[in-house]
């Protein structure tokens, strides 16, 4: 899909800007190719651009050529749903030996504060995990705020929402999930998107095992316990026997392969993965089995069957021990029933983090404030996820007594004037929640900000969900904003303000 931006939907608001989004089978749209995943090829392109813009791509050979041309060069095979190009007002900077990031001017600089030198130290620690990182240049484009993703993990160059760029690098780890793309996903590849778990489960592990290398076991529970609150949303939304949740998901007509993209085969597949080491029962063999199976598979397109037919062949003991069928937790079970997994992982680490903020959520709770107490607790030091898993706690027990919220936003104005993106989104929601309306402008602001659909619905849903003030903060929002949105992001936003006729 090729998605043409006007100069309003972007960060400068001047020139217009063009990107490309492949996954899942949109690249048809863009150039002639077999748009699977099971197929794999290089690829050159030259593009021409007009004055004043700069073309970038999924390439590790890139070239100008005249004043208005590039060539670019993928030597390395890749599945057609990789190749991406996006043109705009451009700049860059180098944040490390084989890295630099790109971005429209007046962003260029907040790119390069927040991701000097931590992309290498990522980089580093993936390679140490599961062998060389073969794409020789790893740069990342901070896209306009109108993107509606995270991010899209294209070869050599990964695409982003400006919502990382929180001004502390309290966000910069979200990134370990798209490098960790590069060995889960782009090295190795699903072969359809029935096994789409395959990129993303063997992902989230990959992830979360960097994170601990880097961050310890603890904040890595911690984030692995939010993952896994996400996965009891989803399955409470959508039933937990529909069909989408199971881990090989049934393709036919009137399925949309984008219809697999949900919280199933990341948190399920996670959880599949951590079992498959569980049944190792050495994290340091497991790892080493993690390397083995890159090596086997690198630059393929392959299928479940593939993956357990390897794992059972390179650990002949628990082969021998019929681990595939032990009752319960059968691979067959894993992959084709839908379902909370049958096998959940320790994340008890994480209790060291999650208690405290657990129990600072109750005291905000109460009736009578306890404000001894209240103060008694250090968040100064609470990274990221640990506020998150607060803040959610706190949205639970919302809505609180009468005033409670607006002291709690006055003593952390670390968690209500947050640039970090993650806590924006659940401030927001407590203040909705709360009908906090003197912080409805925050929620404004922030809406105004950023187009990434993960932030953006919730918000609309807990206005409709909230006062008459709140619904009508919905519809001046989305009157003021609708023109800088992705069209799916409107589209999405327009059902959920219908019921009100809207």
């Amino acid at each position: 899909m090729v998605c043409w931006l006007a100069p309003e939907q972007t960060a400068g608001k001047e020139k217009p800007f063009v990107y490309t989004q492949g996954q899942a089978v949109l690249n048809r749209a863009f150039f002639p190719c077999f748009d699977t995943p099971a197929v794999k090829c290089t690829y050159s392109a030259l593009i021409q651009v007009p004055d004043g813009f700069t073309a970038v791509m999924s390439a590790d050979t890139w070239e100008r050529r005249g004043p208005h041309g590039f060539f670019f060069r993928m030597s390395h095979p890749i599945p057609s749903y990789l190749v991406a190009l996006a043109i705009g007002d451009l700049a860059s900077a180098e944040v490390g030996p084989r890295s630099r990031v790109w971005a429209e001017p007046c962003l260029v600089e907040a790119a390069r504060q927040e991701y000097d030198g931590v992309i290498e130290e990522f980089l580093a620690a993936g390679e140490k995990l599961f062998g060389p990182y073969v794409w020789g240049r790893y740069d990342v484009l901070f896209m306009p705020p109108s993107f509606p993703f995270g991010g899209m993990e294209n070869p050599c160059l990964t695409f982003v929402t400006p919502c990382l760029l929180a001004g502390d690098r309290s966000l910069a780890d979200v990134i370990i999930h798209e490098i960790s793309h590069s060995w889960f996903g782009n090295l190795v590849t699903n072969a359809n998107w029935s096994e789409f778990w395959l990129n993303e489960g063997f992902t989230m592990y990959a992830q979360r095992r960097i994170s601990s290398r880097l961050f310890g076991a603890a904040y890595t529970c911690l984030e692995a316990a939010t993952g896994r609150a996400l996965l009891r949303q989803h399955m409470d939304a959508t039933g937990e026997e529909h069909p989408l949740n199971k881990l090989r998901v049934k393709i036919e007509p009137g399925v949309d392969p984008d219809d697999t993209y949900n919280e199933t085969p990341y948190e399920k597949g996670f959880c599949f993965v951590s079992y498959l080491a569980h049944l190792v029962g050495d994290q340091d063999q497991f790892d080493r089995f993690l390397q083995a199976y890159v090596q086997e598979f690198k630059f393929q397109s392959i299928l479940a069957d593939d993956l357990l037919e390897f794992y059972l062949e390179y650990f002949p003991e628990l082969k021998q021990r019929k681990v595939d069928a032990i009752p319960g937790f059968e691979f067959d079970r894993w992959l084709n029933t839908p379902g909370w997994p049958p096998y959940l992982p320790d994340l008890s680490p994480g209790d060291a983090l999650m208690k405290p903020a657990e129990e600072l959520a109750q005291l905000w709770a109460a009736p009578e404030l306890d404000m001894p107490a209240i103060e008694a607790v250090a968040i100064g030091s609470w990274k990221t996820y640990q506020l998150v898993y607060f803040l959610d706690k706190v949205l639970q027990k919302s809505p609180l007594p009468p005033g409670n919220v607006k002291k709690l936003g006055e003593l952390y104005p670390k968690v209500s004037g947050a640039r970090n993106a993650e806590l924006r989104l659940r401030w927001g929601q407590i203040v909705l929640r709360n009908d906090l309306q003197e912080d409805f402008g925050k929620v404004k602001d922030f809406l105004q900000s950023q187009g990434k659909q993960k932030y953006t619905l919730p918000l609309y849903r807990a206005m409709m969900g909230g006062s008459e003030a709140a619904r009508a903060l919905a519809k001046e929002t989305f009157a003021a904003t609708s023109a800088q949105l992705h069209s799916n992001v409107v589209h999405y936003v327009q059902q959920i303000l219908a019921p009100e006729g809207s």
